[in-house]
């Protein structure tokens, strides 16, 4: 019988477990996925621990907002994909409900989109809650455009991995921001034009040497927090800081120069948009198969070891890069 990993109870890794459950039939605007692997996500580890903006309802609530897969049923209605089509799921915002930590899942027709050819099922797992952030925080919200200079902070991470190479991909110049020196030869080899190591640097003094005292275009900011003053003082007046990330809890400081913008961008909600779907799937294959866009994993473990896939991610072995869970 198909694997479902669900807890019953708000905790560490160790609540997950894997019970037995029939497949489900889609309703009316519906698809099935046979789901070939899916990834662990910060937000996955919120919502297990309790910590997630949505209320989860317990017990029995499921996990895992990212995955690719085959369609295995379609429902009443739909016409746009159809059984044996390979797909990348978009969004699971109801993941306690429709979580991909599972053999199969049932959502939306309007959430998926056509897998990559260029990507293995391994990478396709990896690549949309990364690179849909990312574009959407660039392109979309920042409106970020050939030549300009965009600094990301939390460039360590899927998402900030995924920013620099959609920037470089578009022409415009990353800088990246990481915590340790030691990082920066590998953001560079990713694609960053330039790092700023915080164990070192200064990030508005760096910025301003980098850009001869004009400050950067665009500021995609992962982190929040405190440390997001400096960001706003490294921005050009006129300039934007789109902050896209929860990694630092703390409130992130009001910010007293008028000519910055600062915004919040929520994924969840772009998603929604059947018309930006189709940009962010279109910029994806057009990176995938020009070789620009590509997603960086950490290890493959099967589905029976999820516990150990998420004490890996909360111990932060993985370096930022995706944990995949193959099905």
């Amino acid at each position: 019988m198909p694997r479902v990993v669900v807890f019953d109870e708000f905790g560490g890794p160790e609540v997950l477990h894997i019970v037995d459950e029939p497949v489900v039939e889609p309703a009316a605007g519906e698809v099935r996925v046979r789901v070939e692997a899916s990834a662990v996500n910060p937000l996955d580890s919120m919502i297990r621990a309790g910590t997630s903006p949505a209320p989860v309802p317990l017990p029995h609530a499921r996990l895992g907002v990212e995955a690719t897969g085959v369609i295995d049923a379609v429902g009443d209605g739909v016409t746009a994909v159809r059984a044996g089509d390979p797909v990348i799921i978009t969004a699971i915002p109801d993941s306690w409900v429709r979580g991909s930590h599972a053999d199969y899942t049932t959502v939306p027709a309007s959430t998926v989109v056509p897998r990559p050819a260029g990507l293995d099922v391994a990478e396709a797992a990896a690549s949309w809650v990364g690179f849909s952030t990312a574009y959407g925080a660039l392109v979309e919200e920042g409106r970020l455009r050939r030549g300009q200079r965009v600094l990301i902070s939390g460039a360590s991470g899927a998402v900030g991995r995924a920013a620099i190479q959609i920037a470089g991909e578009l022409g415009a110049v990353p800088i990246a921001i990481t915590r340790r020196s030691a990082k920066a030869g590998e953001l560079r080899a990713a694609g960053a034009a330039e790092v700023i190591a915080t164990d070192r640097d200064e990030v508005a003094d760096a910025v301003r040497r980098l850009t001869d005292g004009a400050g950067v275009d665009l500021v995609l900011d992962l982190v929040r927090g405190p440390g997001q003053g400096e960001l706003v003082a490294a921005t050009r007046p006129g300039g934007k800081v789109v902050a896209a990330g929860f990694l630092d809890p703390r409130p992130a400081p009001d910010s007293a120069d008028g000519s910055v913008e600062v915004v919040d961008y929520y994924g969840f909600g772009r998603l929604s948009d059947p018309a930006v779907v189709a940009r962010m799937a279109a910029s994806l294959n057009a990176g995938v198969s020009r070789g620009k866009l590509r997603p960086a994993i950490d290890t493959v473990v099967p589905l029976d070891d999820i516990v150990a896939a998420h004490r890996r991610f909360e111990a932060g072995a993985h370096g930022g890069r995706k944990i995949v869970v193959m099905h």
